[in-house]
């Protein structure tokens, strides 16, 4: 039933629709601030490594496999739009990273990324987790708009598994804004807006990647690889490095084994 009344819907509301399930998740573990003021950092470790296992599936089963399967349908040799778009999108996390002023979590001021900037710690934490967020609302507004680009490779129930598994690895990433400013001394209430305001880039992301592929069909194998690119730059980059800062790797490596297997399972399963 669910399945039916969103396939009578638009791709962009679709995309905006799972988007907005994304960030709701990013709200969830935001909220978990109003349950306790701190957590173990073994757990926050094993949430990261599983929001990590969940991108890198998501990358290949939801992204990159379709993107060469339409490439050889469009008539391309398979890899090179891969290969470009795989590339163009870690540049682009490269250089929004490199000017963005973030910081990440484990991290103190000192150490404060991206051009010189007299902003908040705080405000530095939630365009961290901003920056995660890009590549991953993109994501799962391509995989709608490329269902409704008729791609044979592509189905309604993948692109919902999808944003499903984003979702669930969004959990964590609220919850790693949150409880850190409450612990800083930030109220409950603060904190919590401060936590679900990092996900709310997904669905401008979302739309916009939907738009893109449904305008520019004969860009979407370049545009499913982009978001992979950035995605994959993403956990590189930071999630894994964060979630081993505090020497619990081994927590964190099972952590993304089971996002992986989770993401895995949803798209194999659903798609």
């Amino acid at each position: 039933m669910l399945l039916d009344y969103l396939a009578g819907l638009s791709p962009v509301i679709q995309a905006l629709l799972g988007t907005m399930f994304t960030w709701f998740m990013t709200a969830a573990g935001a909220a978990a601030v109003f349950l306790f003021k701190s957590i173990s950092r073994k757990v926050l470790d094993g949430m990261l490594g599983f929001a990590a296992g969940v991108m890198i599936a998501a990358s290949f089963w939801s992204l990159l496999a379709p993107a060469i399967e339409l490439s050889e349908e469009m008539g391309l040799i398979p890899w090179v739009p891969v290969l470009i778009g795989f590339l163009t999108g870690g540049i682009f996390l490269r250089l929004t990273d490199r000017f963005l002023p973030h910081l990440h979590m484990s991290e103190p001021i000192e150490h404060a990324e991206g051009v010189k900037t007299s902003l908040h710690k705080t405000t530095l934490l939630v365009l961290a987790i901003t920056l995660h967020n890009i590549p991953e609302g993109l994501a799962v507004g391509v995989a709608f708009g490329a269902v409704a680009a008729g791609i044979p490779s592509a189905s309604l129930a993948g692109a919902i598994a999808l944003a499903v598994g984003i979702g669930i690895q969004n959990f964590p990433e609220g919850l790693a804004v949150s409880v850190p400013l409450r612990r800083e001394g930030f109220s409950r209430r603060k904190s919590f807006l401060y936590g679900q305001a990092s996900g709310l880039v997904e669905p401008i992301a979302g739309v916009f990647g939907a738009m893109a592929v449904v305008y520019m069909r004969p860009m979407l194998p370049y545009a499913l690889a982009f978001a992979a690119g950035a995605m994959i730059f993403v956990v590189v980059e930071e999630a894994i490095p964060e979630s081993s800062a505090a020497g619990n790797t081994h927590i964190a490596t099972l952590g993304a084994m089971v996002g992986f297997a989770v993401m895995m399972t949803l798209d194999v399963a659903l798609g």
